[in-house]
């Protein structure tokens, strides 16, 4: 069984070397949220040495907020500024003689395309039109996902090792209790289940299915690299292979 692992990068976390040894695709910050062109081009640089399979992570612009802040913006302002920053990173990946393979929306643009279906389509139809053989990655089972489908991209469906679920499959807001998974323990539970079975317990105890294709590590603190490696441990044991090609 193959599982994609995949970290937020080039967000000033200071973990990036070390984590891009551990995970198999990377998302890295377009400069709407977090980075700049240098990192960008320092990101991808590591990514490709160690073998790892670089993304775009767009965002609403808001460095201020780390891209948390909910916005409503029109699509159209979506669709360009996606492309915009998908384009960027696509020509610095392509300079340093790579392939850019996969989108990740970050943050409240990825929550907020999650249950909206039009910002979704312009999601989608920007990853589309900057490459429509790029893989569009969103939260399992989630409106972006099913955008991402209907304009005939290749899908794949996120968890998050760390986060709390609702009943419906969505992600509990960092503002509720329950948001943050803090124990590695409850962590290491919920994520071998998700991969394994399919399923995840929400805050409510409901079980909630979901199709696991690829999971969400956080690279934030020194703690996030202890988690990675025993997240690894994890799958080793479960006889589950890291691959971006799953």
């Amino acid at each position: 069984m193959k599982i994609d692992l995949n970290a937020d990068l080039g967000e000033g976390c200071g973990n990036d070397a070390a984590l891009l040894k551990l995970v198999s695709s990377a998302n890295i910050a377009c400069g709407f949220h977090a980075g700049d062109a240098q990192t960008m081009r320092e990101c991808v640089q590591e990514a490709l040495k160690n073998g790892v399979a670089v993304g775009a992570h767009p965002s609403f612009p808001d460095r201020e907020n780390f891209g948390r802040t909910a916005m409503q913006l029109p699509p159209q302002t979506v669709y360009a500024q996606t492309l915009y920053q998908c384009g960027a990173l696509a020509a610095i990946v392509r300079a340093e003689g790579g392939r850019m393979v996969h989108v990740k929306p970050h943050g409240m643009l990825y929550n907020q395309a999650a249950v909206d279906p039009m910002l979704a389509e312009a999601i989608a139809r920007a990853v589309r039109d900057c490459d429509p053989a790029l893989i569009l990655v969103g939260l399992a089972g989630s409106e972006l996902i099913r955008a991402a489908k209907h304009l005939q991209l290749t899908t794949r469906e996120e968890v998050f090792a760390d986060r709390g679920y609702l009943d419906d499959g969505t992600l509990v807001p960092r503002s509720q209790p329950g948001a943050l998974i803090t124990d590695d323990e409850a962590a290491l539970t919920q994520t071998l289940g998700m991969v394994l079975s399919g399923n995840v317990k929400s805050i409510n105890g409901r079980d909630v299915a979901l199709r696991a294709q690829t999971v969400c590590l956080h690279g934030d603190g020194e703690h996030a690299l202890a988690f990675a490696r025993r997240l690894r441990e994890a799958f080793d044991r479960s006889g589950i292979v890291v691959s971006a090609e799953n």
